[in-house]
């Protein structure tokens, strides 16, 4: 991801250069395709053609990697800006922001991928929460044509301040009451091209399942079809008939959003996230890379557009069982017997620490003895308005932050977090001290000039090889991570793609 970065920034520089040049000079067009969640190995002739093409003939970086496990909120942060987390301050899908956001749901720790919700946080933080420039909103400044079209919340993130009114955004809520709203030139364009103004909804691909019910066996198809549709038959052409160099992000929620929710694996690890449900969304961003590669040769465009490749992150199959936790020896309703509950971390500190539970997805109710936290999530203190410690639950790794930045209980909390089997790395904020077993923030790029608050410890879950060394079928697992949005998710780790 690092050399992502600073490539698709050096990818900038070198259009805004040649901008300009001499009048003689043709500028560069730019396409950042992401397909969330691709396991770079995994792309073969085979099972990704089109994507295989690109880097066979083209530039491959081999050895690149995520900036931050698992999470498209945080490394889409960074792919928008160049920056690590510590200074655009997303360090993950579900933060902490030190204040109740209303399109969230009344929440202190929201999540992020929702396009109200970004609004919001940009408002409380003096209009620009990620408080950095974006490459859209660069480009645009230059000169550029600018979109972004895809996955709700990072499609937004490359240029949210302007919310459409100069560069076209469509993602998932596009025509909805949260939605960006299109301006008078998309809208008759779309009209023209006999597409609808409303963004198609996912379908059977959105059903997540839980622990007695499989989720999907669909991929995205429908949804990204007429993102591609958007792309392919109105933007290009509008850009070609502007005369004018151009930006276009295409962020595909395949093959993420299928690997999250498949229905291959309900709870085992086989076949895991190489099952057909996982495969198929990745012939399905495949696909859409194919069409907008064909638009821009039926438009003469070709020639003069790079196309950079680039996943925000990798993935793996995920196991919930753990000998250690206190939660997974509790009985719910919704889990299976000895399997971790959603919000076992929040769980096993609140009994550790011997601080009440609150939900803080739950109007700050208490969690009791035999429940979990709705979300993951949870708020730990005599008072859930002025909480000890909150931990924002993620997926393959959680954030943990202590507002008052009590050394003493960063202590108590990482002695207790390195008695569980599920944890591996612990990342603490270099601001309160060395602490045997964990290493300082600093080493991730953790620690910046962010405008939200910065996490005070970083809890990574553990992984281990099932077959990693077999290529490109990659069957790393993770060891215990607990999704936010469904039981039957797979989560990322980045093992699975080193």
């Amino acid at each position: 991801m690092h050399r992502s970065i600073v490539l698709l920034s050096a990818s900038l520089i070198t259009l805004t250069a040649n901008a300009a040049s001499a009048q003689n000079a043709t500028p560069r067009n730019l396409i950042l395709f992401v397909p969330d969640g691709l396991r770079g190995r995994i792309v073969t002739p085979q099972t990704a053609p089109a994507m295989a093409e690109v880097r066979d003939k083209g530039v491959n970086f081999r050895n690149s990697h995520s900036l931050f496990p698992t999470f498209t909120m945080a490394n889409g942060s960074a792919m928008a800006s160049g920056h690590y987390l510590g200074d655009t301050g997303t360090f993950s899908n579900t933060i902490y922001t030190g204040y109740s956001s209303g399109p969230a749901g009344d929440t202190v720790v929201p999540f992020i991928e929702n396009d109200a919700v970004l609004g919001d946080i940009d408002e409380h933080f003096s209009g620009d929460y990620l408080n950095e420039e974006t490459i859209l909103k660069m480009a645009r400044a230059k000169g550029f044509s600018t979109a972004a079209i895809g996955k709700l919340g990072p499609t937004l993130l490359f240029d949210h301040t302007d919310r459409g009114k100069n560069t076209i955004v469509i993602d998932d809520s596009t025509g909805g009451k949260t939605g960006v709203p299109l301006s008078d030139e998309m809208k008759e364009a779309l009209t023209k091209a006999n597409l609808p103004l409303v963004t198609t909804p996912r379908g059977d691909n959105s059903k997540a399942g839980d622990a007695k019910t499989p989720g999907t066996t669909s991929a995205n198809v429908a949804q990204q079809a007429y993102m591609a549709d958007v792309a392919a038959k109105v933007v290009l052409p509008m850009f070609k008939a502007r005369n004018k160099p151009f930006v276009l992000v295409f962020w595909s929620r395949d093959p993420d959003g299928s690997q999250h929710n498949t229905g291959d694996s309900l709870n085992t690890i086989t076949p895991g996230i190489n099952g057909p449900t996982s495969m198929a969304g990745i012939r399905n961003a495949d696909n859409n890379l194919a069409q907008l590669r064909k638009a821009l040769d039926e438009l003469g465009l070709a020639a003069s557009t790079n196309i950079m490749i680039s996943s925000d992150h990798g993935f793996s199959t995920i196991s919930k069982e753990s000998k250690t936790s206190p939660s997974a020896k509790i009985s719910y309703d919704d889990t299976p017997k000895d399997f971790l509950p959603m919000g076992f971390l929040a769980i096993d500190l609140a009994k550790a620490l011997n601080l009440p539970l609150f939900d803080p997805n739950n109007k700050n109710a208490a969690v009791a003895d035999n429940a979990h936290p709705r979300a993951g999530n949870g708020v730990l203190g005599k008072d859930p308005t002025k909480p000890d410690l909150v931990v924002a639950t993620n997926g393959g790794s959680d954030l943990i932050y202590i507002p008052g930045k009590d050394r003493k209980l960063a202590d108590r909390t990482i002695k207790a977090l390195l008695e569980q089997d599920y944890v591996s790395g612990l990342f603490v904020d270099d601001e309160l001290g060395n602490f045997p077993g964990t290493l300082p923030m600093s080493q991730l790029g953790l620690k910046g000039k962010a405008v939200t608050p910065h996490p005070q410890i970083v809890v990574n879950f553990r992984s281990w090889s099932s077959g990693c060394e077999s290529r490109p079928i990659a069957r790393c697992r993770l060891r215990i991570p607990s999704c936010a949005r469904a039981r039957a998710c797979m989560a990322v780790f980045p093992a699975a793609i080193r």
